[in-house]
């Protein structure tokens, strides 16, 4: 079992715009079956990490519908709405506690940290963030919401180009 963050950044180190927003993202051109493509990568999950804001993202541009089967706990301070039939948790839990629920409800299949970047810092910071994947896209932002707010030693497993992507997938070297 082991703990990713999957994600995509500009190449300047950002995953969202200072206004959360990933139209920079979705508009580039990706192969869904080619190298470390989300959809093959997603069979792989049992459950789900993220943040308040990648959640409201979501939400909002999936116009309230929940697309995730997997059980998903979201860091919030906030009350925040679930989809009817949704599997997922609003939590102000420490993250190990919330990390030890996630790998009991996984079923044997990895966990992802969806987003954002600071939340996986926080794994990191535990000792509980195994892997990082990153698809750079072809395109600067100049501000927004960093990849990884905090220093991290990394091992480069794999690099891979998918279209308009250079992907490249990490272990997190521990001392």
């Amino acid at each position: 079992m082991t703990t990713h963050f999957f994600t995509a950044s500009s190449l300047d180190g950002f995953i969202a715009t200072e206004k959360h927003s990933l139209d920079w993202l979705l508009k580039q051109d990706v192969d869904a079956e080619g190298p470390m493509a989300y959809q093959q990568f997603e069979k792989t999950i049992g459950a789900l990490a993220m943040g308040a804001s990648t959640y409201e993202w979501v939400l909002e541009h999936e116009e309230g519908r929940w697309g995730y089967t997997q059980p998903t706990w979201v860091f919030t301070h906030r009350e925040l709405a679930i989809p009817d039939g949704a599997d997922v948790t609003l939590t102000r839990d420490p993250i190990s506690e919330v990390h030890a629920a996630m790998i009991a409800a996984a079923a044997g299949k990895d966990l992802w940290v969806v987003g954002g970047g600071d939340l996986a810092g926080q794994f990191a910071d535990a000792g509980l963030l195994d892997e990082v994947w990153v698809q750079f896209a072809p395109v600067t932002l100049g501000s927004g919401a960093p990849l990884l707010p905090r220093m991290l030693d990394l091992e480069l497993l794999d690099v891979a180009r998918n279209r308009d992507f250079m992907c490249g997938r990490y272990r997190v070297v521990r001392d």
